[in-house]
């Protein structure tokens, strides 16, 4: 089944007034969609007319980050999947999907790719820009002579670490800093190597990126990850062309979006903001481990335990499956209400009153940009990397799975966050709640934090620097292909 809406003009344009046309198709991950988004905003200023594709689900949350009147040339485009039993319609996105459905989404995806290609005859792009894991898309964009570029929304060190290991096992990473040890890169490639519809998430990754034409975009800078950028670019044996770190600027607060928060969005956004005022500058940790990770009970005991020993202030935001079950390293199950440790919210929030547990969606930007923000306990997920980096909060380093030891590898290396000590394993995940409580404590007021403060707020002003000039490289390098994609038709003829 085949849905298009857009935000301006019919389905069948062609994007004749504008510079180019253009598909976008990001995996079904907030954390993909977001910085999808803010590049579709960032070309709609050179002349680029966007069609921004994902299923209904996911379109919610887009929707509430794009100002229709500030971008009319993004317009939203709706793909529906193919029913599946066990995967209702409000599950086609991985914003609260149970981990074990993770495989049936991406067959969903998959089997997809005819409606998807009925959508490009529709809309006649010049251009495709896909993500990791969907192969059939620049396929189907190769069918119609349609030229298709990857978009990496990963840091460059670990795109490079993985394609390494994947394509040069037996070899050591040249690139120290980012070991996690040898058992540990065996362990931490195998967890993001799954299959489902019968292909490994690394097939995927790598014939993703070898159908990429000519080049694969990147979000990331050479500021940064200049290393990383052209070691990735030497495995890949492709240019690999950064795209910037695609935080939203700090007037795109998202006007339209902010409209469309419910009532109790509202009230908890003005709750935080008002408590956050009352605290001294730097004295608190925000802390928060992305939209589609799920702690169990144990891990949420010693995140728990690790804020309290602290002694320090802190907003902690939780979120749960959609069924509101929370499951345990046993494997048995637990209501989320009996999730946080006995007496930890009448003890720690309610009694000392330094703590706030926020339940489901928080304005993370807001808060990280708040001055009385002074540490960041995070799963570095890249966004959330990028975004504290840009507002200069020391990062405490908890990564959890996927891309995201890699990521804490390099938060340590350029000097803007420290680890949190961890038990030998990638796959086990172990922490203890005293080595969360040192860990903070060291970033944010303790001697030996002392230059990572200082090197996070210097980061800060790097990133503040950064200008469109990569985001104009992008444009010209993407309209050079679709001219070189036309006269290659017309050879054809």
């Amino acid at each position: 089944m085949l849905s298009v809406k857009s935000r301006a003009g019919s389905m069948g344009s062609t994007g004749d007034d504008y510079r180019l046309s253009v598909v976008m198709l990001p995996w079904l991950a907030h954390g993909h969609a977001s910085p999808f988004l803010e590049l579709a905003k960032r070309l709609s200023r050179h002349d680029v007319l966007v069609h921004f594709c994902s299923t209904p689900a996911n379109l919610v949350s887009t929707r509430e980050q794009l100002d229709a009147n500030a971008f009319p040339s993004i317009r939203l485009v709706e793909l529906r999947l193919p029913a599946i039993p066990g995967l209702p319609p409000d599950l086609h996105t991985t914003k609260h999907l149970p981990s074990h459905l993770m495989p049936t989404l991406k067959q969903a995806f998959d089997l997809a790719e005819p409606d998807f290609g009925l959508l490009l005859n529709a809309l006649h792009p010049d251009l495709l820009i896909y993500d990791f894991l969907q192969p059939w898309a620049p396929l189907s964009a190769h069918r119609r002579n349609i030229p298709a570029i990857q978009f990496l929304t990963t840091a460059a060190s670990s795109a490079a670490f993985f394609c390494h290991y994947i394509r040069r096992p037996t070899e050591e990473f040249p690139f120290p800093a980012m070991s996690l040890g040898v058992k540990e890169n065996l362990e931490h490639i195998a967890t993001m190597n799954r299959f489902a519809n019968g292909m490994p998430d690394g097939e995927r990754f790598f014939r993703c990126m070898d159908l990429s034409s000519g080049f694969i975009a990147i979000r990331t800078f050479r500021g940064i990850e200049a290393k990383y950028i052209d070691y990735l670019s030497c495995v890949l044996d492709k240019e690999v062309v950064p795209v910037g770190p695609l935080v939203p600027d700090d007037d795109d607060d998202g006007s339209s979006g902010r409209d469309r928060l419910t009532d109790k969005d509202r009230e908890t956004e003005r709750s935080i903001m008002s408590w956050l005022g009352a605290r001294e500058k730097s004295s608190v940790v925000l802390a928060t481990f992305g939209s589609e990770y799920f702690m169990c009970k144990e891990e949420m005991r010693e995140v728990a335990r690790g804020l309290e020993l602290s002694g320090l202030s802190f907003v902690w935001v939780v979120r749960f499956p959609k069924d509101g079950i929370l499951a345990t390293v046993a494997g048995d199950c637990s209501s989320w209400a009996t999730a946080l440790p006995s007496g930890f919210v009448e003890r720690v929030v309610k009694g000392e009153g330094r703590g706030l547990v926020v339940e489901g969606w928080a304005p993370q930007r807001k808060i990280l940009s708040h001055p009385s923000v002074g540490g960041f306990l995070t799963h570095c997920g890249w966004s959330s990397v990028v975004e504290a980096m840009k507002y200069g909060v020391p990062i405490i380093a908890l990564p959890l799975q996927l891309d995201q030891p890699p990521n804490a590898k390099l938060v340590e290396e350029l000097g803007v966050g420290m680890g949190v000590r961890k038990g030998k394993g990638v796959v086990l995940r172990e922490f203890e709640g005293e080595e969360v409580a040192k860990g903070i404590r060291a970033v944010v007021v303790g001697e030996q934090g002392e230059s990572v403060r200082r090197k996070a707020r210097q980061m800060a002003r790097v990133i503040s620097r950064r200008d469109e000039e990569e985001i104009k490289v992008l444009a010209e390098k993407m309209a050079a292909l679709c001219e070189a994609a036309k006269g290659d038709g017309r050879e054809a003829m």
